[in-house]
């Protein structure tokens, strides 16, 4: 019966795709017909298979989590009131990532049996190159809201499913997450779905707004609407603008109200489209603004506003906003990647308002080189920025070496004593490398220093200090607190912010990185690398992650003649790893199929056949990817 059913709707889906007629039944919506379509041709995937959901590690899923942390934070309040609002059984409600993966999920308890079995797990994987037509899917790739009612799914396993879901964008413009609310009752009806779409949609832009609240919270806050009455709820507009006046940001409803695309009011004064000064508009200030005035545009139309920040008749002189440029472009590293950009001007944000950060990634992966990019970006960029490696120094001198001794206050102390890590960092920075490492003992000292902001030398009396702390770790440190090795209490005061740094392999900005660190390496000479020893160093998995690629680098400037880095230059093991092909040396005839495993072969070998991730590299799903692998014979002994 089952397989009748699936047929079934892989015919259906077939014929709406070939183009026949279809004026009636899911086919008839043009954006579910485009989707189909997609799903066939783009992602090739097929309707009929009922494939696993393809679902992230757990750790990957915890990364994702941090990434979204303020967002999840704010939605888990909305989402259970949703799911309180729908008032009957039978209801999920999930938030993804801008890739679709699954971060929270509200439902019943005694229901979530029955939504895992439909696939929606935590960290599942919902976009449209996995799933098909879907509601998260498709809507991320519409960029609008949606419903997608059972038979509109492109997968035959998801008809049980019925859909809801709208965007949720950051206050540059660009997609945040999906909140969704989904059904697996048969009963549903796509009328009924209506008033579901309505109370999805309220609540996506009750969690935007929340969230461009706090993401400016150290920004002028201009809050609009054409009625008095609606100023402060979700319809109203929202508008940052820094010391400057020049506007950082603007929300959609904004950009409705004024008239405007986001482009052509970015950066210009605010004052361009009011008609008002900046001093005027300051004066009208209030942290705790609750009272909306008659605010005019420079075209005419009449608004209530008010305007949360200092007031101009109480605040100093306008200067330059003391929070972090929107895009800080520090000095000594590569921040190509655009996810590592967001996560540098998130670090530097809060590390301005002295909110600790914890940097997870692999060995070699440039925490270090991030944390020193914060602090010589920050205000304390004149300070000092003291390292410690928790890991390289024996437990018997860590204690020494963090909080520094008396003269004479054990055998073989120096007779003047010693300034500890924390002394000399007093002012500014003190990056603890390895933190997972520390001794017990010295977490416990640790957190006193961060709760009393003074430090007690071995042998010494207290001393008050003024020292900002980020620490950084490749251990899984919530595993150390539940193993008793890290204590929790200063694990959650040093988590302040949690960034995870990509792996090398992961990097989106290799190519650039390579001439970044390859500068760096030559110095004054002029190195070029040939475009075969680019393609192998790129291709490369690096284990060693950055370090690894600098160390290589330094050597191949040190080592050149002539100024040109061949592939033969490079070292055996990188040249070893080259993808070895069955090609002819003579024109082959299948060339794009040849094409096509030697793509196969350089992704799994970026990502040391590690498939979840090679499938993500390729846009594909896993069980296509397992295809292909099948179609050329290829297989991890290669």
């Amino acid at each position: 019966m089952q397989d009748n059913h699936l047929s079934r709707h892989a015919q259906q889906v077939m014929t709406v795709t070939q183009g026949k007629s279809h004026l009636h039944g899911p086919g008839s919506d043009p954006s579910i017909a485009r989707s189909w379509l997609r799903c066939l041709e783009d992602y090739h995937l097929d309707p009929s298979l009922t494939m696993a959901p393809t679902v992230l590690e757990h750790g990957r899923v915890l990364e994702s989590r941090e990434r979204l942390q303020q967002v999840l934070h704010i939605a888990g309040t909305e989402m259970t009131s949703l799911h309180q609002q729908l008032s009957g059984a039978g209801h999920a409600v999930l938030l993804t990532d801008a890739r679709g993966v699954i971060l929270n999920c509200v439902t019943a308890p005694a229901e979530r049996k029955i939504f895992e079995r439909a696939g929606l797990w935590l960290g599942a994987d919902w976009s449209e190159a996995c799933e098909g037509t879907n509601g998260i899917g498709t809507c991320l790739v519409e960029r609008q809201s949606l419903t997608i009612h059972q038979d509109e799914h492109f997968r035959g396993r998801h008809t049980g499913l019925t859909c809801s879901a709208s965007p949720v964008f950051d206050p540059h413009g660009e997609l945040l997450a999906v909140l969704d609310v989904s059904s697996a009752r048969h009963d549903v009806s796509r009328q009924s779905q209506f008033h579901t779409m309505a109370l999805v949609n309220l609540s996506a832009k009750m969690i935007e707004s929340c969230y461009f609240l706090r993401y400016f919270d150290n920004q002028w806050l201009l809050r609009f609407h054409l009625q008095a009455e609606s100023v402060g709820l979700f319809s109203e507009g929202l508008l940052a603008f820094d010391g400057e006046g020049r506007i950082s940001a603007v929300n959609q409803s904004a950009l409705n109200l004024l008239g405007h695309i986001r482009g052509g009011l970015l950066g210009k004064p605010v004052e361009a489209f009011f008609d008002c000064s900046l001093d005027e508009l300051l004066g009208r200030a209030s942290i705790n603004a609750s009272a909306s005035w008659p605010l005019r545009t420079r075209d005419g139309r009449n608004l209530f506003a008010l305007l949360r920040g200092q007031s101009r008749s109480i605040a100093a002189p306008v200067v330059k906003s003391p929070v972090a440029p929107q895009q800080p472009r520090p000095a000594g590293i590569c921040l190509g990647d655009t996810s590592l950009q967001e996560d540098f001007r998130k670090s530097l944000r809060v590390f301005e308002r002295d909110v600790p950060l914890l940097i997870n990634g692999e060995t070699g992966s440039g925490k270090e080189a991030f944390a020193k990019a914060v602090h010589n970006a920050s205000q304390r960029c004149e300070k000092a920025f003291v390292a410690l490696n928790c890991a390289a120094i024996p437990e018997s001198l860590i204690e020494s070496e963090l909080f520094g001794y008396r003269g004479g206050s054990f055998t073989g102390a120096r007779k003047e004593g010693m300034r500890g890590k924390l002394q000399q960092a007093d002012g500014g920075t003190l990056f603890l490398d390895e933190i997972g490492d520390m001794p017990l003992a010295l977490q416990t000292r640790l957190l006193r220093v961060l709760e009393d902001r003074q430090v007690v030398p071995i042998g010494g009396e207290p001393e008050a200090v003024d020292v900002r702390i980020i620490s950084a770790t490749h251990r899984n440190l919530l595993g150390r607190v539940q193993d008793g090795s890290f204590r929790e209490d200063l694990y959650y005061r040093l988590n302040g912010l949690e960034v995870a740094l990509p792996a090398l392999r992961e990097r989106t900005d290799k190519s650039q990185l390579l001439d970044f660190l390859l500068a760096e390496e030559a110095g004054s000479d002029a190195v070029l690398i040939e475009e075969p020893a680019r393609q192998a160093l790129l291709g490369f998995a690096w284990p060693g992650n950055v370090r690894q690629l600098r160390n290589v680098l330094r050597t191949l400037a040190a080592l050149c003649d002539g100024g040109r880095i061949g592939l033969a230059d490079l070292p055996a093991m990188i040249r070893q790893a080259l993808p070895q092909t069955d090609i002819a040396p003579f024109p082959s005839e299948h060339p794009l199929e040849d094409a096509e495993r030697l793509a196969l072969l350089n992704a799994l070998e970026q990502t040391r056949w590690h498939m979840t991730h090679t499938a993500e590299q390729l846009g594909v799903s896993r069980n296509t990817l397992y295809r292909k692998l099948r179609k050329h014979g290829l297989s991890r002994s290669l």
